[in-house]
């Protein structure tokens, strides 16, 4: 019988640390936890880096493998995805290693011009879940005299590929394989075959061994639920007996990683031909959405992306944002503009007594669909912004237990959110 992996796993991602979460893997692989994990291999003629970091992480995943190993020369630098965790730190290790060689594939100069296009949109959007994390992680960057933070890069490969690349080093062959996955285009898996061990990135998502964000609530584009199983079906067919993944600490035995990722496969294509089947039946999305979960012989964890979301992603992935309920969906003209007039005719005190009322017989949603009103119309209101803390605080602690792990995602924004109503959350971070 399986055991998920994901319940004795962590979830959240964390920004590298001086001298923390770092550990030699085996006698030729070192690895320094991050934003995204980075990974020395090590070889009798140099070196293979497998990712950056953020740039402001780069000294400390540096400080972090120099600890463990005696490296001096890095001949190659791999990122597995064009991502800013990935791709931020590697002009700091050209800098230091000038003959580095960088890899990519094909696809990372437009996957870096999209997070670029899009960065003060994103940063902003993600400044909710992020910013005090960092904020607490740049202080303690501080106590250690690190001040002069290293800044983000946005580098051009040194080589790309399309669908598969091998080089050897020191007798060490290496295999690269492009795989769309659960957050690129550009996304590729490094394959060890004298070892059978495989670094697959974020290929599937944050953590490992959940369902996967197949769109963020930070905002991006859909992914497509189709590619991210046929992601898994190329790792799976490399029959690796060790994962390192992009997060956390590596994977081991062939017999979980193949359970793990055909639960995780299987558990994507149920969703994606749930969502078809009820599309084509005529069902609506909030139907799907509240009808679908996972069997329990598909069971993953969904810390950080959930089936919900990802059914209304599969849903709008494949027809887009009319949704045939209103011909308002059709126009500019939001909800929130007849929220003043609904105030007027109902009156204050008689929907925030029924928000009162929606909260008491546990309707958490509906109750804050009557508040969204009362606030739009008098942001002021301090009754209805009271209500509306407690109704967040009861939906995060429900969002704590969800799914056994909580949601790293949805527990994020409904404690911004209790700030902001509460008036005491703090101003985003900048990146730069």
């Amino acid at each position: 019988m399986r055991t998920p992996i994901y319940k004795t796993r962590r979830v959240a991602p964390a920004a590298a640390e001086f001298d923390q979460n770092h550990r030699r893997v085996n006698d030729f692989i070192v690895m320094s936890e991050g934003a995204s994990n980075v990974y020395l291999i090590e070889t009798p003629d140099g070196a293979i880096l497998i990712n950056s970091g953020m740039g402001f992480e780069a000294p400390v995943h540096l400080h972090n493998l120099q600890s463990l190993s005696n490296f001096t020369d890095v001949k190659y630098l791999i990122t597995t995805q064009g991502h800013v965790d990935h791709v931020g730190g590697v002009q700091f290790f050209r800098d230091r290693h000038p003959g580095l060689k960088y890899i990519a594939h094909a696809g990372n100069e437009e996957h870096q011009q999209y997070d670029q296009r899009l960065g003060a949109f994103r940063n902003a959007r993600s400044a909710f879940r992020f910013q005090d994390d960092f904020m607490g992680v740049f202080q303690r960057y501080a106590q250690a005299g690190y001040t002069d933070i290293n800044a983000q890069d946005r580098p051009t490969p040194d080589l790309v590929f399309e669908s598969r690349h091998a080089f050897s080093l020191g007798g060490l062959e290496v295999e690269l394989i492009a795989a769309k996955g659960a957050e690129t285009n550009d996304s590729l898996v490094v394959w060890l075959p004298q070892h059978g061990i495989v670094l697959t990135g974020n290929l599937f998502g944050c953590p490992f061994g959940h369902f996967p964000n197949l769109v963020t609530i930070r905002g991006d584009r859909y992914r497509d639920a189709l590619t991210c199983a046929a992601a898994a079906q190329t790792v799976l067919d490399l029959n690796a007996s060790l994962l390192l993944y992009g997060h956390h600490e590596p994977v081991v035995g062939a017999k979980v990683i193949r359970e793990e990722i055909e639960a995780y496969r299987n558990a994507l294509l149920y969703v994606h031909d749930q969502v078809v089947a009820g599309m084509n039946a005529g069902k609506d999305l909030h139907t799907l959405q509240a009808e679908i979960e996972l069997p329990a012989a598909y069971e993953v964890g969904q810390g950080y992306g959930t089936v919900c979301w990802s059914v209304r992603a599969i849903w709008e992935n494949y027809a887009g944002w009319f949704k045939h309920e209103s011909t308002t969906e059709l126009y500019a003209v939001p909800q929130q503009r007849i929220h003043n007039d609904l105030v007027e005719l109902a009156g204050a005190d008689a929907l925030l007594q029924r928000a009162r009322d929606k909260h008491a017989q546990g309707e958490p949603e509906a109750a804050l669909h009557l508040l969204d009103i009362l606030l739009n119309h008098d942001a002021a209101n301090d009754d209805a912004r009271t209500l509306a803390v407690a109704v967040h605080e009861g939906l995060l602690a429900d969002a704590r237990q969800f799914a056994h792990t909580g949601n790293f995602w949805l527990e994020g924004w409904l404690e911004n959110r209790i700030k902001s109503l509460k008036g005491t959350d703090t101003p985003a971070l900048q990146f730069k």
